[in-house]
């Protein structure tokens, strides 16, 4: 929140602008550059243009040095901002740009409110690849020309992924896949007639395929997002690509890794959804607790939101802009990257039934296999599950040139009361060591021969038959391919007993 009194305690940043704005004669004169900041602000998440305010050297605090003819700059503003051939859009109102007193100064003051993807970009000087800007940490950015495009493509009403792909075939989809997804919909809509559609009927009635200009069926952008093979892909979506990352040591890179290039599996977004889900579950703690038959539930609010946030990112991502969707486990966090920025303000996108999907129809087919939130809650789906689940609160960023989206799942917990139930010293039955690498299991759901090694101080030797003692009395549950496989791990029995 702006506040006018504080003005002098403020800095310029991603949503504040200063400028001195006397002119030559030192009356008041509207910058030239007020026009950049307004497009920059417009098109990112609005900000407040303050006129006859200078930043100090020293400490970058503000300073009020007024405008004798505030009256003239605003009036001069608000004639140019009326025409088209100054600002391609009208979206301010007359309570947004206004003269205000501080310390008995004039001084005029912008309020630039967000703008909807509907009205961007909003542009200056008649001029649309040349005049839309966008606001960064280091001030106003001139769009090139994929910035300006991904914005008039947001700005269609229709959703991006429900066109027709005319250039892509049926034969393009991996119907493995199809058939995977099909056994989900039968498990959770059993009633629906459309269990008895053969293939291509079905995708048109979940909306990943239609009709063509040719007369003939083809996939929809949804469709072949998710459903198809990478090679093909790419075709329609040629920056299309999907990354998970497990982070190592410092002897390698990567401890785990996989993309949607090598060919060895389909490359779509409904199996990367399964695969990475199925990888970053690892990282979560499962608390011991039973359902009514004394099954052990091994799903947490954490696991909701971690599939929630998974989907979100799938369903949001832009698959038109460069360096694609990434997901990695760190040693401190999961974190989920996708090309694009948020098509809502985060504090509007936080509340409930606030939506605003750029793959709106993609949505809809993880939806009918119970998978994303289509009712606006995901985002306190996600935030609100992160937080029951006992880890730290997880926080987003947006950056802009070329637009990414990053949230950030912390993995460090707070508090003990959600962790895993820890096993006890009784009767002399656990030593030092063994009490910490259980305790160990039990936090972070996993544990390796080298975590092993850092929490207890044993030699890798001495950890290693730790670790294979521990599994012999059915403390632990053995992970791996073979003795030799560098990424074998151990989590914690399911069995109770073993701790008692």
């Amino acid at each position: 929140m702006f506040d006018l009194n504080e003005l002098k305690t403020y800095k310029e940043g991603n949503r504040l602008e200063a400028k001195k704005a006397l002119g030559r004669d030192g009356q008041g004169e509207l910058p030239r550059s007020v026009w950049e900041t307004l497009s920059a602000f417009a098109n990112t998440a609005g900000g407040v243009i303050v006129l006859g305010v200078t930043e100090r050297n020293d400490d970058g605090l503000f300073i009020v040095h007024g405008i004798p003819k505030a009256g003239k700059v605003l009036d001069d503003f608000w004639n140019a901002a009326l025409s088209e051939d100054k600002v391609s859009a009208r979206f301010l109102k007359d309570a947004d740009a206004t003269v205000e007193t501080v310390d008995g100064k004039d001084i005029v003051v912008i309020r630039v409110p967000w703008v909807d993807r509907y009205t961007r970009p909003v542009y200056v000087g008649g001029n649309l690849f040349g005049g839309t800007f966008r606001r960064t940490h280091t001030g106003d950015h001139q769009c090139n020309r994929e910035e300006v495009l991904s914005m008039l493509r947001d700005s269609d009403t229709l959703s991006q992924d429900s066109k027709v792909v005319d250039a892509a075939r049926m034969e393009d989809l991996d119907y493995g896949t199809v058939e995977r997804y099909r056994n989900e919909f039968r498990a959770e809509r059993s009633g629906s007639e459309w269990n008895s559609y053969d293939d291509a009927d079905f995708l048109k009635a979940i909306g990943a395929a239609g009709t063509g200009e040719d007369g003939e069926l083809h996939p929809t952008g949804a469709g072949l997002l998710m459903f198809g093979k990478d090679r093909w892909i790419t075709d329609g979506f040629p920056h299309y690509f999907l990354d998970y990352r497990q982070e190592a040591g410092a002897a390698e890179r990567w401890a785990d890794r996989f993309t949607s290039q090598p060919g060895d599996w389909s490359g779509n977004v409904f199996d990367f959804y399964y695969k990475a889900y199925n990888k970053l579950k690892a990282a979560l703690k499962v608390p011991f607790a039973l359902d009514e038959n004394m099954r052990r539930i091994d799903d947490t609010p954490a696991h909701k939101a971690l599939r929630e946030a998974i989907a979100n990112c799938l369903t949001n991502a832009n698959y038109y802009e460069r360096r694609g969707i990434v997901c990695v486990w760190g040693d401190d966090a999961i974190t989920i990257a996708n090309p694009g920025d948020f098509r809502l303000p985060i504090e509007e996108a936080r509340k409930p039934g606030a939506s605003d999907p750029r793959n709106e129809t993609m949505l809809k087919i993880f939806s009918f296999v119970n998978v994303g939130e289509r009712a606006g809650s995901g985002m306190g789906t996600i935030e609100n599950g992160w937080t029951a689940g006992g880890y730290a609160a997880p926080s987003y960023e947006v950056a802009y040139g070329p637009d990414r989206t990053t949230l950030t799942l912390p993995l460090v917990s707070v508090g003990d009361s959600t962790g895993g139930e820890r096993p006890k010293a009784v009767g002399g039955r656990f030593n030092d060591n063994e009490l910490v690498v259980l305790n160990l299991a039990m936090e972070t759901g996993r544990v390796t021969t080298r975590l092993a090694v850092d929490a207890t101080g044993l030699s890798r030797q001495s950890a290693s038959a730790l670790l294979r003692r521990l599994a012999d009395r059915g403390l632990l549950t053995w992970h791996g391919k073979s003795a030799k496989d560098p990424r074998q791990y151990y989590t914690a029995s399911t069995d109770k007993q073993g701790l008692q």
